[in-house]
């Protein structure tokens, strides 16, 4: 039997505008990031002051995103793809709303440098932050373009991100020991990439939701699909 239109209307309706506070939540989270890790490089508090101030509107989004989604969820009782849209786009708002707290993190690490004389190491953080960004930004693109290739790319990318951690750790806590009086500072920036990290995480978990999203396909933990 054929659902009437004006009944399948108001839920693609419902369904697009959730899709859109997410991506809307997406771009905040971007922004924030961007603008903590360009507060962080040009020693800027002013940037990382409005980072910490938007922190605030991407969490109300948060919840406006959940309220909506368990709305309709009551209200369509979706079944099979269209559940998982709403679903993942609901698990989605946790991880921008958690990468926008690693960009208030970083703004607050940012300003604490900032207080002190500049460190060269700072050029550690960076490749971390664009591998970290593009991983971001190509996982939201796969969930907004149903792309499954891309998001199972995005997964592959964390390792990369996981290994510029730990060589960037290793360094600033080699430069901690031979000049102790910046330590502080090499200990502030060890924090900033932690959070670069999490971004990443963060992201690969986006990206697997946006192949669960358009596929129905669970790619996490590989290694205990291929032993079971």
């Amino acid at each position: 039997m054929i659902a009437p239109r004006h009944i399948l209307g108001t839920f693609d309706e419902s369904l697009a505008a959730l899709r859109n506070n997410v991506l809307m939540m997406a771009g905040l989270s971007e922004r924030s990031l961007g603008r903590a890790m360009k507060g962080l490089v040009d020693r800027n508090d002013d940037l990382c002051a409005n980072t910490i101030a938007d922190d605030e509107e991407i969490d109300q989004l948060e919840k406006q995103i959940d309220k909506d989604g368990v709305d309709i969820l009551l209200r369509f009782q979706p079944v099979a793809s269209d559940l998982r849209r709403v679903v993942s786009a609901m698990k989605l708002s946790t991880n921008l709303e958690r990468i926008g707290d690693q960009a208030t993190t970083i703004a607050r690490r940012a300003r604490k440098l900032n207080q002190h004389p500049s460190l060269a190491e700072v050029e550690l953080i960076k490749p971390m932050y664009e591998q970290a960004m593009s991983m971001f930004k190509d996982s939201v693109d796969a969930f907004a373009r149903e792309d499954v290739d891309l998001g199972c790319a995005v997964v592959t990318r964390d390792e990369k991100l996981d290994d510029l951690n730990h060589e960037a750790s290793r360094k600033l806590i080699e430069r901690m020991a031979q000049d102790p009086d910046q330590l502080r500072g090499y200990l502030n920036l060890i924090f900033v990439g932690r959070c670069l990290e999490r971004v990443g995480d963060h992201a690969t978990n986006i990206a697997e939701d946006a192949v669960y999203a358009a596929a129905a396909q669970d790619i996490r933990h590989p290694s205990l699909t291929a032993t079971t």
